[in-house]
């Protein structure tokens, strides 16, 4: 394992600048007292927890979680838990509630952190690297490794460890309404499509009235750093950073990707070194999207989950927006049957490289029961328990990370149909990464957010709320020039 150089951003540092209010705590233990437990009713591992009753603290959805915890107690009833439901509008909200949480003393034994939160937490040392556990016990884990991309276990690494087992993802494809499209008299786009067939199919798609209001949008997008524009940064040959692959990882890849081309030459996670905000690329970028909103075809930018976009979508005033798998259940939910909407790839651009983020429970380092919170984690990535979760079951509410998991029986009545695009994003295009989120992700991600708005609302050009995102980002940047090994 690598042993990191101490980091130049405090945690107080990281409360002020997420600017996050408390945290509301939802906390329910989820069963009575456990039974008397029996010897060997541990997960089957030498590092089962022990027989005595203790108790883990976890940061879930407590009704999806339930059926995951009702199998792993009816094996270890000696094991009580207690959940801590932590809410907010996106991913950087609720890893700002975890940092005031964890500041005010309250503890917990597992977290729950998508790509946003995850060398956040690493390189705060607020997670702990699971990579001993997984050397450990890497015969019971081949199988899971076998059916996970390695793109997804890249992204849970920092500096050459790895720190969480990836559950689910979601990478950024291209939703429409077939129904819009089928009005506006234009063909449900291929794989190949380009930006400009994008920009014809969005324009013949908008409808506005008599005054020149719109009524029916083509486009629209949600001011966050997952699936916002950073899609169309991605796509123009550009990122938000600088980026690289840190050295290290080879014991993983060497034991549990040896013979898969795709996980070839990966390194142990990666590193966003520097700001490069305002490159030319990404100035055409939003240059593009602001002419979208211009010209009406797309609505005024909120922050936040997305909602009023999925009541466009829902009523057909909308015909086309990025999402990811959620988007499939999370429909299905808010009435749309089956057929009633299609996912493809994002378009080409110069490219047609995706951004995705993918999600799973971490450990805290602090934590008293460190061995039996990695025998849950451990437990709750495998397929029965996958296949029990409520984010999967009875209906999809995320992208699972197992291959094996995405089928046309799993899709069948929610639709898409076209949704063997949700794992071929990562085959079909390997150069496919995680959006960028260094530990520096939330005061990083507030920069990012706050121009945007500044450049839609036409405050500012996009050339200028560029410079002045780039600026910002390289005073943050120098403030804590640490967070990442030095070479030696």
């Amino acid at each position: 394992m690598n042993t990191q150089q101490s980091q130049g951003l405090s945690r107080r540092d990281f409360l002020r600048w997420s600017s996050a209010t408390a945290a509301v705590l939802t906390l329910a233990a989820c069963a009575p007292s456990a039974p008397a437990p029996q010897a060997g009713t541990g997960a089957g591992s030498s590092g089962a927890p022990a027989a005595e009753t203790l108790k883990l603290r976890m940061q879930v959805d407590p009704e999806q979680e339930k059926p995951v915890v009702d199998m792993y107690r009816a094996i270890n009833p000696n094991v009580e838990f207690e959940f801590v439901s932590v809410t907010g509008i996106d991913h950087e909200e609720v890893a700002a509630k975890i940092l005031t949480m964890v500041a005010s003393g309250q503890a917990l034994d597992l977290g729950y952190a998508a790509t946003e939160a995850t060398q956040l937490y690493a390189g705060q040392k607020l997670a702990a690297p699971i990579d001993e556990w997984v050397k450990r016990d890497a015969a019971e884990l081949q199988e899971y490794f076998a059916d996970v991309h390695p793109s997804l276990i890249q992204a849970m690494m920092w500096e050459g460890s790895l720190y969480q087992l990836p559950i689910d993802f979601n990478a950024a494809n291209i939703y429409y309404n077939t129904a819009v499209l089928q009005e506006a008299g234009v063909e449900a786009p291929g794989s190949e499509w380009t930006k400009d067939d994008f920009y014809n199919i969005a324009k013949a798609a908008t409808k506005k009235n008599a005054s020149g209001a719109t009524e029916t949008y083509g486009y629209a997008w949600t001011n966050r750093l997952w699936g916002g524009w950073m899609p169309w940064i991605f796509v123009n040959g550009s990122n938000l950073l600088v980026e690289e692959e840190a050295p290290g990882g080879e014991w993983l890849w060497s034991e549990f990707y040896a013979d898969d081309p795709a996980a070839q030459g990966r390194g142990g996670g990666w590193r966003w070194t520097a700001p490069k905000a305002n490159d030319a690329a990404n100035v055409e970028a939003l240059e593009f999207l602001v002419q979208l909103y211009q010209e009406g075809i797309t609505p005024a930018i909120e922050l936040g989950g997305g909602d009023t976009l999925q009541g466009f979508f829902t009523t057909g005033k909308l015909a086309m927006t990025p999402a990811g798998g959620f988007w499939a259940g999370g429909l299905n939910n808010a009435g749309m049957p089956n057929g009633s909407f299609d996912v493809q790839l994002m378009p080409k651009w110069k490219n047609q490289r995706h951004q995705f983020g993918t999600a799973g429970q971490w450990i805290f380092a602090d934590g008293k029961n460190k061995d039996a919170a990695w025998e849950y984690m451990k437990f709750r990535i495998s397929k029965d328990a996958m296949l029990a979760n409520g984010m999967f079951n009875p209906v999809t509410l995320t992208t699972p990370t197992r291959r094996s998991m995405l089928t046309a029986e799993r899709f069948a009545e929610t639709g898409p149909a076209n949704w063997q695009v949700f794992y071929a994003t990562l085959d079909d295009h390997p150069d496919t990464a995680p959006i960028p989120a260094p530990p520096v992700s939330n005061p990083m991600t507030a920069i990012f957010v706050g121009y945007t708005s500044r450049a839609m609302n036409g405050e500012l050009t996009p050339q200028a709320a560029l410079d002045g995102m780039q600026k910002e980002l390289e005073d943050l940047y120098a403030r804590t020039p640490d967070m990442y090994a030095k070479p030696a």
